[in-house]
């Protein structure tokens, strides 16, 4: 009996040898879990055994049991390999039956089927086209498809607008009036329209000058942060009377000019573009001059303001402008005049509600905005667009206290949208920045209905263009959507005193891709990677 006593020491040492060579053999072994040999004492029974003082027969090999504690998680190269930090298992199928495992190398077949590398595929749920997870578990199979192009539908831009910033566009109406033969104690009546409302004019005859019919238009017109309104006056030796021309032209006769308090010398000019040229070459090398369809455009690239002064040598004609710029206008048509005589009052009214612009918005000119964001966008097809926004300061609404108002420009490729002839939309602020409406609307949103997708020649590219009904387009788009229609959404859009900052920016689509990578996240879901720089979730890994 000793000597089986003996063996069966041998015998157990044997197996915890076993035991401990296939731990070290499966060092390794992605998903291994160890094992341990339990041992236990034989005692035999029997009469002649019996006693106070049994000996025992050994020792015999329990069981082997696998240790389930937490192993060491290490980082690979494939973008599919996986491992579970705590309790549980893979779920795979084998042709109908199901394995668990803890190994989690994991690939992909020829059929795109998630496996392991006995082939038995993983299971999981799988994710709609929206990212969407199902209920039912199934094979985990991956899309390689490329994934199609996303048009833009939703632009949100969070800019900051500097409240500092200048007006750079002046509005001026020119109209010139042929007076003559008033008699003592006649009155000429100037009514003219600014755009919000009507104002007159009255001057007292007798009239010695040109110069005191345009002193007193310019004394109750004032300037403003809108504009001027300016009238070049041109007396004539004949009497106003019903349906008289009335046409924009310059004084005739010696020209004084001064700026800034300093004459020019301006003797034998005799066209704008000569007193452009003088003024060029005035001693300050910021201020400069040009003719630009009849308008003399003088310019303080400084910033400081202008004052400047030109008459017929009999008076003076004084603005002053606080943005750097004045206006001289002629040989430029008024649209609609009428004029009539009164009693003893001869009245003429400018009915044009649309000033002449100088220094207009143009998007090639920097000068004429203050400022500018671009960004893409996509069309139905993935083409790649750019689309600007321009921002332009404009004069106080005047509806509001302390409200400040901006025009928005859209343009894609260099073309307008939201409006024919780049007709702007108005931003309006409250007096704490906050914006308030845009085009009296208070949701912050634009909605772009007349934009059609260009090829670089600048024909249609064959994108969906806009909607059959413009007007019964509403934010937000709707899904699946059908035209080229999209909403910029400046409801964070704020206008404080501190620099143009564009705090960020985001839109909704993008151009096709392909498969470029996978990666797994925490909770097991399994997203795909495309070269377009998107992702998109595909499923998720079941655990048992």
């Amino acid at each position: 009996m000793g000597f089986n006593t003996g063996l069966s020491g041998l015998r157990a040492a044997s197996v915890d040898l076993d035991v401990t060579g296939n731990n070290i053999a499966n060092a390794s072994t992605v998903g291994f879990k160890g094992s341990k040999a339990q041992f236990g004492d034989l005692y035999a029974s029997g009469f002649l055994s019996a006693g106070t003082n049994p000996i025992g027969d050994g020792v015999r090999v329990q069981g082997v049991k696998q240790s389930f504690g937490q192993g060491n998680i290490s980082f690979t190269d494939n973008g599919l390999d996986m491992a579970i930090d705590g309790d549980g298992f893979f779920i795979l199928n084998n042709g109908g039956e199901v394995r668990y495992s803890r190994a989690g190398q994991f690939g992909v077949d020829k059929d795109g089927f998630v496996v392991n590398n006995q082939g038995m595929k993983v299971q999981g749920y799988t994710a709609d086209g929206d990212g969407n997870l199902s209920g039912v578990r199934g094979d985990l199979q991956i899309e390689t498809a490329n994934l199609a192009p996303r048009r833009t539908t939703n632009l949100q831009t969070d800019v900051n607008l500097d409240s500092r910033e200048s007006l750079l566009e002046r509005r001026v109406r020119d109209l010139s009036l042929q007076t003559g033969d008033f008699a003592a104690g006649e009155t000429l009546t100037f009514s003219y329209s600014d755009g919000s409302a009507d104002e007159t004019v009255l001057i007292p005859s007798p009239i010695n000058s040109a110069g005191q019919i345009a002193d007193a238009i310019s004394a109750a017109s004032g300037v403003s942060a809108s504009g001027i309104t300016t009238a070049e006056i041109n007396s004539t030796a004949n009497g106003a009377s019903t349906g008289d021309t009335l046409n924009n032209t310059i004084a005739s006769g010696s020209l004084e000019f001064s700026i800034n308090g300093q004459p020019l010398n301006v003797s034998a000019v005799t066209t704008l573009d000569e007193l452009a040229n003088v003024i060029s070459s005035f001693g300050n090398n910021s201020i400069s001059a040009n003719v630009d369809s009849g308008n003399l455009l003088v310019r303080d690239s400084s910033g400081e303001p202008l004052d400047v002064q030109w008459g017929d040598g009999s008076s003076t004609n004084p603005i002053e402008n606080t943005v750097g710029e004045i206006a001289v206008s002629t040989n430029r048509s008024v649209d609609t005049v009428t004029s009539d005589v009164v009693g003893s009052q001869f009245v003429a009214t400018y009915n044009n509600t649309q000033p002449t612009r100088i220094n207009a918005f143009n998007p090639i000119d920097q000068r004429t905005y203050n400022h500018a964001t671009s960004t893409t966008i996509y069309d139905s097809l993935g083409n790649a667009h750019e689309m600007t926004q321009f921002y332009v300061k404009e004069p106080s609404p005047g509806n509001g206290v302390g409200q400040s108002q901006w025009s928005v420009y859209l343009q894609v490729d260099g073309e307008p949208v939201g409006g024919t002839d780049q007709t702007p939309y108005t931003v309006i602020f409250n007096q704490d920045g906050e914006l308030a409406s845009i085009n009296g609307d208070s949701n912050g949103e634009i909605v772009v209905t007349d934009w059609v997708p260009k090829d670089p020649s600048g024909a249609p590219n064959g994108a969906d263009g806009p909607p059959a009904d413009p007007a019964s387009v509403v934010s937000p788009i709707p899904e699946p959507p059908t035209s080229s229609a999209f909403v910029l959404d400046l409801s964070e859009a704020t206008q404080y005193g501190a620099a143009f900052g564009v705090n960020d920016q985001q839109q909704n689509g993008y151009t096709t891709g392909r498969l470029s990578g996978l990666d797994v996240s925490d909770a097991g879901v399994i997203f795909a990677r495309y070269t377009n720089g998107q992702s998109n979730a595909l499923g998720q890994v079941a655990l048992a």
